[in-house]
Formats: structure tokens, sequence, C-alpha cells
């Protein structure tokens, strides 16, 4: 503006707008940024990890292609390749006839659909099972069957109830149960090893078993106190016999020793008379009639030990001269 005249000068337009960021460097950024979460995605989708407890079933569009072990995997990304994990070194349980409730007072709940069962005497008892079991091959675990744990519940309910139903209602409740849980185990794993869903069985145990009313349960623990009261007695028995045999065995061989010294004395006598009979018919042989009237003699002396015994001497004109045997016999002795 000149001479009190005013002068409209036009600025410029451009010289007050701020100026935008070049439109390429934006379109760098955006790339560089789309880049990277294709490779931060492309990243946490090509891998997977497996623990030392699993083992994963890998499927290409949905078909089984790879089962791998423990470590770091490479898999197809989006979708494409998919790693399925179960654990196989974990022994999983399976309550039968009861669950655990740690909010009631007893600790579990029991299921009677499950645990009251008929036995081979037409009794009725409730028997708890406790399963141990683990997945033994984790392609056929996840595509054998629908659900392989429900298969495994009504197969073990099965054969339990086969089993039970076939055993007498003692060895239920007392002395048989090892017997029930190796015939139970023996008959699911050969059906698991049929049918192969990829389940193993591991363990089955009973968990309790006892009849289902009270005044029944009182009558088998009467039962079974009168059975321990049978086996004391026995083992009592058993020890009385064990602490008598010794005894009776020594004079077992006493009367042995007795008799076989008393059979050696018999045959020592009869050797004895034996002896004396030979002596005694060599002797007669050489003189009949001496030997014959000694005999007499002793015989006479035996038989009447208190009969004195005298000798007639005879005489040529009829009369007998008898001597007293006694008198001489006396005389002898006194002077010896």
């Amino acid at each position: 503006m000149e001479s009190g005249t005013y002068r409209w000068v036009k600025e410029d337009d451009t010289s007050r707008k701020p100026k935008m960021p070049n439109q390429k460097k934006l379109g760098r950024l955006a790339l560089l940024a789309a880049v990277l979460v294709f490779l931060l995605i492309l990243a946490t989708t090509c891998w997977y990890t497996v623990d030392d407890k699993e083992q994963a079933v890998v499927t290409t569009f949905g078909k089984v292609t790879d089962v791998t072990g423990a470590g770091v995997h490479f898999k197809l990304p989006f979708g494409i390749q998919q790693a399925h994990k179960v654990e196989v070194n974990v022994y999983q349980k399976l309550e039968l006839g009861y669950r655990t409730d740690s909010a009631t007072a007893e600790g579990y709940d029991v299921v009677e659909d499950e645990c009251k069962m008929i036995t081979g005497d037409y009794n009725i008892v409730n028997v708890e099972f406790f399963v141990e079991y683990k997945v033994s091959n984790p392609e056929r675990y996840l595509y054998g069957s629908y659900d392989p744990e429900d298969i495994l519940r009504n197969l073990i309910q099965s054969q339990v109830r086969n089993v039970v139903g076939s055993t007498q209602v003692d060895d239920v409740l007392t002395s048989g149960k090892e017997s029930i849980q190796m015939q139970v185990k023996n008959l699911v794993t050969e059906i698991l090893q049929e049918y192969d869903i990829g389940l193993t069985l591991v363990d089955v145990k009973i968990q309790d078993a006892e009849p289902p009313t009270q005044e029944v349960i009182e009558a088998f623990k009467a039962v079974e106190t009168a059975k321990q009261q049978a086996e004391t007695v026995v083992n009592q028995a058993k020890a009385y016999q064990n602490a008598q045999l010794p005894s009776a065995q020594a004079q077992a061989d006493q009367l042995t020793q007795n008799a076989e010294y008393l059979k050696q004395a018999r045959i020592n006598e009869a050797k004895e008379q034996v002896a004396m009979f030979t002596a005694m018919y060599q002797e007669y042989q050489l003189n009949p009639q001496i030997t014959r009237a000694r005999m007499y003699y002793e015989a006479i002396g035996q038989v009447l030990p208190g009969v004195k015994l005298y000798i007639n001497t005879g005489s040529a004109d009829g009369v007998d001269m008898v001597l007293p045997l006694e008198s001489f016999v006396e005389q002898v002795e006194e002077g010896e």
C-alpha cells in the first residue's frame, strides 16, 4: 500500500496449507506392517510344541499324515495342517459305581445304577471299581471311535457284571476280590485288543464291596468274624500239633528201640536154647541112660520145686534101701 492508497496483495493459497506426507512413503509403511503381521501369523501357526507326556496327531486337509513326539515341530499354516495333542504317558482314572466329590461329607457320591449287582448265588451287592488306563494309540483314540472313554466305561461295567454274576457273594465281599479284578482286567484287555479304540487298561481294583442294607452288612461281618475265629482255632491246633510231634516221635523211637532190644534178646535166648539142646543131645548120644535120668530128675525139680527126692538103691535080698538125696546134696554143699 503506497501514498495513502490501499493495495491488496493476493497471497499464495499454497503457502497457507500444511504439507502432507508423501503417499509413497505411507504405502511402504503399510506394506511393511502387513508383511510383519503376515510373518507373525506365519510364525505362530507354523510351529507347535509337544511335551514329553504328549504326542501330536498331524492332519493335512483333515487326513492324518503324521504322529509326532516331544519337541518343536513345523506344520503348514492357515489350517492346511493341524496338530492335535494327546496325553499318552499319563495314567487316567475311571470311577465306576461312585464319583469323587469333595463337596460331600463322605468325599464321594454313590452311583447305584453302576454299583448295584447280583452275584452268582442271587445276592445283591454294591461293588465300586477304580480303573486306570492310558492312551496307547493317539490316532485311534481321536478317530477310531466317537467317545473312547464312554466306550471303555460301558465295556468295564459289562465285564464286571459278567464276572460278579458268576461269583459267590462270600468271594465278592471277602477273599475273592483279587480273582475278580484279574478276570475283569483280562476280559477287557482282550476286547480292547480286538476293537482297538486307542486305549490300554492299566489296572482294575475293587474300591469297595458291601451288601446293600445294614442288616445284611452286620450278618456278613458276623460270618467274617466266625471265619477268623475258625482260622485262629486251626492255627492253635497246628501249633499244638507241632509242639506234640517231637515228643510223640521220641516216644515212637523209644518203643522201636525197646522192641528191637526185646527182639534181639529173644533171638539170643533162642540161640542159647538151641546150643543147650545140641550139647544135651551130644551127651545123650554118649551116655543115654545117665543123660535120661539126669533129664528126668531136672524135670521133677522144675515141676515140683518143694518135693524132697530119695534114691532107691535096691538090694539083692529084696529089701530096698531108700536114701534121701537132699542129705547128700547138703553134705556136698557143706563140704565145699
